[in-house]
């Protein structure tokens, strides 16, 4: 059976062992992609007041993040999704997603979107299985061939974009 976590919660992003997750998944992204397929928002970006951020501990440790930045159309954005590697396949992406949709839900938002790398299998696999759909780009992103982007409608109707 998988170990709880003790706590998911908003925080500031600029703990130390949160910017050090922040650095681990910035290595992850550069691993797969070049620096121009590399989108992660930074440490000042994610402690924006238009960006809930959240963070999961485990014994009081950081090991896994997500936040939801509020769009000017009223829609909005998952960035930073990531969970440590000690800390990979618990079900925590699930959960901090989960808790991520929640909050944007309860601000009346009805359409999040995210951005990630067709590489990311996983986590491509993890967002499909949660009903998000591939879509277009959103917000300033362009096409390029490291960004796959992907949208659900939290009121339970089915998308029509894709």
């Amino acid at each position: 059976m998988a170990e709880a976590f003790h706590d998911i919660a908003q925080e500031n992003p600029d703990r130390p062992d949160v910017v050090a997750l922040i650095e681990a998944s910035d290595a992850y992204s550069l691993e797969r992609y070049p620096p121009e397929g590399h989108f992660g928002t930074d440490v000042v970006g994610l402690a924006s007041p238009d960006v809930a951020f959240l963070v999961a501990r485990r014994h009081g440790k950081a090991e896994g993040c997500g936040a939801v930045k509020w769009l000017a159309d009223g829609t909005a954005e998952l960035k930073r999704l990531f969970v440590s590697e000690a800390a990979r396949g618990l079900g925590l992406g699930r959960r901090i997603m989960a808790r991520l949709e929640a909050i944007a839900a309860a601000r009346g938002v009805t359409t999040l979107y995210l951005e990630t790398g067709p590489l990311n299998t996983e986590a491509v696999a993890m967002y499909r299985r949660r009903g998000y759909v591939e879509c277009g780009p959103f917000a300033d992103y362009a096409v390029n061939p490291y960004s796959l982007f992907m949208t659900r409608n939290l009121t339970g109707k089915p998308s029509n974009e894709g």
